[in-house]
Formats: structure tokens, sequence, C-alpha cells
């Protein structure tokens, strides 16, 4: 079997697993400029057979993590890059490279486990929504800052908007300004994945969802859909099955 290590740069954070074959024999997630953590992800095998870098990082991120890779391992990592087609998937941008890398492997392995139209909902950093028809057409998506995002712009541009309680998302209206903040944060993450399943139409959409507030997003919304954490990694795989 071959190893192959796999890693998901977003804006703030690295995600990233090891495989032996189909088997996951390692994986952990740290933020961006954490030195230890880093040193987890250098150690974590001797010998390396494959390397492949889903990112949405800035390029001179990507450059100096690429130089760590190459030197550690001794081989050169293949990053993943927005296509006008992969396979049966075929985007709607005009021009490709404008599409966030890890929306367009979501999407690639969305489908792979879905034969039917599918709304892929990431909920990271941004809430990206992106619904695929049956037959591999992106039909378009959208963009909005996701929860965390929400919070910090909120509390950071008003005056008076403070509070020091813990607390987590629900839909009921809040009886103090931490529950009046979060939940109005989760009615506005469930509330757009809603409307955006109203405005798709009634043709029916297996729902997918990834990105680290996934799964609790996919309460909030309450419909049945699948919860998939790995489903950028899963994409990154079948693109490469393709290279």
């Amino acid at each position: 079997m071959s190893a192959c290590l796999q890693l998901d740069i977003g804006n703030s954070s690295v995600k990233w697993r090891l495989m032996n074959g189909n088997d996951i024999v390692a994986r952990d997630t740290y933020r961006l400029g954490e030195e230890s953590p880093q040193a987890v992800l250098l150690n974590c095998t001797e010998t390396l057979d494959h390397l492949w870098i889903s990112s949405v990082a800035a390029p001179e991120t990507e450059a100096e993590l690429a130089a760590l890779l190459e030197a550690q391992w001794g081989i050169d990592p293949w990053f993943a890059r927005t296509e006008a087609r992969t396979g049966a998937l075929r985007n709607s941008y005009e021009d490709p490279g404008l599409m966030g890398v890890d929306r367009w492997l979501a999407m690639l392995g969305a489908r792979g486990r879905n034969e039917g139209r599918v709304c892929v909902i990431d909920a990271g950093s941004a809430l990206t929504i992106d619904i695929v028809s049956a037959t591999g057409q992106h039909e378009g998506g959208y963009i909005i800052p996701g929860s965390s995002l929400m919070e910090r712009v909120l509390l950071s541009e008003t005056g008076r908007v403070r509070f020091h309680e813990t607390g987590g998302y629900a839909l009921s209206p809040g009886t103090s300004t931490a529950q009046a903040v979060r939940h109005g944060i989760a009615l506005a993450q469930a509330g757009a994945v809603r409307l955006a399943l109203d405005v798709a139409g009634s043709e029916s959409l297996d729902l997918v969802f990834c990105g680290g507030a996934g799964e609790e997003l996919m309460q909030l919304v309450g419909r049945a859909g699948q919860w998939v954490p790995d489903l950028v990694f899963e994409g990154l795989a079948v693109m490469a099955a393709q290279r």
C-alpha cells in the first residue's frame, strides 16, 4: 500500500490526514503559525509516496508550507486547482480559477456519494451553499460569512453589544445579549440554507454538510442530510484519481 498525505489548508487552519491505502492512520488540525502541531505533521511518517493539497491560503503561505513538506519527504506536493470540468462535474464560473478549490472538491466528494441532484453546505469560516444537478452541472451557489465570523464582526463593529456568558446556538428567541447574538446567528445561518433550498425549486435535493460547524448547522436546518467531515478530502482523492 502507498502512503498519501492529504492537506486541506483553509484561511486560518490546516487539516491533514495520512492515508495508507484506504485506511486513515493519522490525522490532526492546527492553526496556521502554530509550530508544535506543525511538527506533529512533519513527523507523522518516515516515508511518503504522495502529497496532495487543497488550499485557499495566500500564495506565500502555500509556498512556505510546500517548501517544508518537500524538504521533509523529498517529493513535490500536488496542489488541486479548480477546473472548468472534472469528470462529470461542470463549473458554472466563466473563470473557474476564481472559485475556491475547497468548494469544488466538496462538490466532487458529494457527487461521489450521490447520484442525484445535490446541495453541498460547507460551514466553516464562510458558509458556502452549492447546488449541482443530477447530470453534474453546477447550478450556482452562495458565499455567506460563517457563524464565528458573524460574531466577531458584530462585536468589533458595535459599542454596546457585549457579553461574557458562554452559550450555544439555537433558534429560539434569546433572553440575554449572549443568547440574542448566538441565536440570531443560528437563525441567519439556518435561515440562509432553508431559503436557498426554497429558491432551488421543487426538484428533490440530497443535502451534504461539511465544515467545522456543519454537523450543528445540519441539526439547526432540520432537514434530512449527510454529515461528511472529510468531504473535501474525498473530493481531493477523486480529482487525484483523474490526473
